[in-house]
């Protein structure tokens, strides 16, 4: 019985020794690591995060991709299809599976309100072909001109989205519209960058009157009602103004009241940073100001303002729409989400054609989105928690 016991003991013993050297060798690993690779690592078990940079990556590769996934130029009108509600692809009928196609369309004008009345023509079946050469011409990353689309159909008119007042197609404007919307928050956020990391160091590192001067100039434009302002700003652009400078006088107006949020982030970073070992030894070796601000204080805060950087996109996207949504913005003949909901102002055009809002949805994901992968970034960005 003795010797039972004995034994058990020893086999306790050892299973507790491979526990503590397992633990050990963890720890070991987990040291081993860089903090990016840490960062990675809690990155990647935060599935949301993981779910927003999928839809995010499908959401700029379908912009940049657009000329080829639509199967319309974005202004080309169809006047016979005013607001024609979106077609459904369907595989199967009554033989069952078959070759992808949609139902025909016929309209006819109401003699008492003379507004065209459309209806599905379930005996016409129009086969939806891929990799279809289309009438109209696009350049290829400005590259080449090329008439290739994914899909479309030979004899007659696809429109999964619907169309608008004036005949258009509404899925080519939305995967357009992306360019525009998704494009100005990186524009914008790169300015803000610029600003916040340059006032935000400074201010961090100086101290003193310098960092008193800063401060009160970013809680002045924090103190200043976004909206108004970007409404005073944007009407205040020319008519004249072509489409690509009315896009960067928006991004720069957006920028101006962005840069004091990321110039606080650092300047709180750099202030609890700036005494530790490191920084007093580069001091201490003779280097300057600057190099200590952008060699040692900013690299050790790139965790910190990469979170800040996505959830500040949102923001621009936000900031974008609701100007060209207002008439302040982006005008026609430019296409964004935000001229795009211009459309959908007013309840009576909502709720007759619903459609008008598809713009809003894809919004309403793009920032859902950057919001998932801020979050997963802000708790991978302290990997010792």
């Amino acid at each position: 019985m003795s010797e039972e016991i004995n034994d058990g003991n020893k086999m306790k013993k050892k299973a507790a020794e491979d526990i503590e050297d397992t633990e050990i060798t963890v720890q070991e690993q987990f040291q081993a690591r860089s903090h990016w690779q840490l960062m990675w690592l809690e990155f990647k078990n935060h599935r949301l995060a993981l779910g927003g940079i999928v839809v995010l990556l499908v959401m700029y590769l379908s912009a940049i991709f657009a000329g080829f996934l639509t199967p319309y130029n974005p202004n080309e009108r169809f006047a016979q299809y005013q607001n024609i509600a979106p077609q459904m692809i369907r595989v199967t009928d009554e033989d069952g599976f078959r070759s992808p196609y949609v139902y025909g369309v016929t309209g006819e004008r109401d003699p008492r309100t003379l507004a065209m009345v459309y209806t599905i023509d379930e005996d016409v079946k129009k086969p939806v072909e891929f990799f279809y050469r289309g009438e109209d011409t696009y350049e290829f990353w400005g590259l080449f001109e090329t008439d290739l689309k994914l899909f479309g159909i030979e004899d007659g008119h696809i429109f999964l989205f619907g169309t608008d007042g004036l005949g258009r197609d509404v899925f080519s404007r939305t995967i357009h519209g992306a360019r525009l919307s998704l494009t100005i928050g990186l524009v914008g956020i790169v300015i803000s960058v610029v600003l916040g990391l340059f006032f935000g160091g400074i201010s961090g590192y100086m101290g003193g009157v310098t960092d008193n001067i800063i401060q009160r100039l970013v809680e002045f434009t924090l103190a200043i009602p976004k909206i108004p302002l970007w409404m005073g700003l944007g009407a205040a652009l020319p008519d004249e103004w072509s489409v690509i400078q009315v896009y960067f006088a928006i991004v720069v107006i957006l920028s101006l009241t962005g840069w004091v949020t990321m110039a606080r982030v650092v300047r709180g970073q750099i202030l609890s940073i700036r005494e530790q070992d490191f920084v007093k030894a580069a001091r201490a070796a003779g280097a300057s100001s600057r190099r200590i601000i952008t060699r040692h204080l900013l690299p050790n805060c790139m965790s910190y303002i990469l979170v800040n950087l996505t959830l500040a996109i949102p923001g621009m996207i936000l900031g974008e729409t609701a100007l060209s949504f207002l008439g302040l913005g982006l005008r026609p003949p430019a296409v964004s989400w935000g001229v795009l909901l211009q459309q959908a102002q007013n309840v009576r055009a909502v709720a007759e054609y619903p459609w008008y809002f598809i713009p809003g949805i894809f919004v309403i994901v793009a920032v859902l989105a950057f919001n998932f992968v801020g979050d997963g970034l802000r708790d991978a960005a302290d990997p010792y928690h």
